[in-house]
């Protein structure tokens, strides 16, 4: 169930990725941080593909217990690069779409915590990528929205699945079928992200939600993510069933064994 935490694990995975996104692993946390700041950090065919092997090396590298998801300059991530899109036939647009998926599901389907420090602009994509996150923490001076229509798209990246499963249908369609931009504390009245701080201070905060993690029960935290998300595949009987199995297997795990003595 799960997987250790482990020591040891810190290190740079040169080359496991490509230069507009960097991917760092220390002592447990795996740091995704977009690196197309003179792009607000949106997605073109370099950055899709460097997304989806590096959530694929964070969830499955032995050891890792929180994920951080980053984006250097003025914005967390504004979606897809329009200007590199506009030359695309949509069958290529749909397949980028696909990559950047694999990304996503990556994250939503493991058994790590995510955390996102999404400052400054979130906006169409880049709010699935928030989505795809557990616990999002936003500057005060953030702003989140969906804006497909005003390109002519239609949602994509999971933001049709999981908007309205964070806010609401009613709110969602707020979102999707006008240009609103949510302020910082729209969003948390919302239940869209986690918290509101200080813009210097998103980045800062974010780490210390992913060593709190770490240095907590990792491995339960890491099951109750997956109960959660993983929800939806299941019946309600087949979901207390594996309530009951996760529990089981977390009493007879070392992790369980110990915290519970230690209360």
């Amino acid at each position: 169930m799960g997987r250790p935490r482990g020591e040891g694990c810190g290190h740079w995975l040169d080359g496991a990725v490509s230069a507009p996104l960097e991917l760092r692993i220390d002592d447990g946390l795996a740091r995704i941080t977009f690196d197309r700041p003179d792009k607000l950090n949106a997605f073109d065919a370099e950055l899709a593909e460097a997304w989806r092997d590096a959530t694929r090396t964070a969830t499955t590298t032995a050891g890792v217990g929180a994920i951080l998801l980053a984006g250097r300059g003025r914005a967390f991530c504004a979606g897809g690069d329009v200007r590199a899109m506009k030359d695309l036939p949509g069958s290529r647009l749909s397949d980028l779409a696909d990559v950047i998926n694999e990304g996503l599901l990556a994250l939503l389907e493991s058994d790590i915590p995510v955390v996102a420090a999404a400052h400054g602009t979130t906006a169409g994509g880049g709010l699935g990528v928030l989505l795809a996150s557990d616990y999002a923490i936003v500057g005060a001076d953030s702003r989140l929205g969906s804006l497909y229509a005003n390109v002519g798209l239609t949602p994509d990246l999971s933001v049709s699945a999981l908007l309205s499963d964070a806010v609401g249908e009613r709110r969602a369609l707020q979102l999707v079928l006008t240009d609103r931009m949510l302020t910082a504390d729209e969003a948390l009245d919302w239940g869209l992200v986690a918290e509101v701080v200080d813009p210097a201070d998103v980045l800062t905060r974010a780490e210390q939600v992913a060593q709190s993690w770490l240095s907590g029960a990792t491995l339960a935290y890491g099951q109750a993510k997956r109960l959660i998300r993983s929800r939806r595949s299941r019946t309600l009987a087949e979901q207390l069933a594996e309530e009951g199995r996760t529990i089981g297997a977390a009493l007879d795990g070392d992790e369980g064994r110990s915290r519970v003595a230690a209360f």
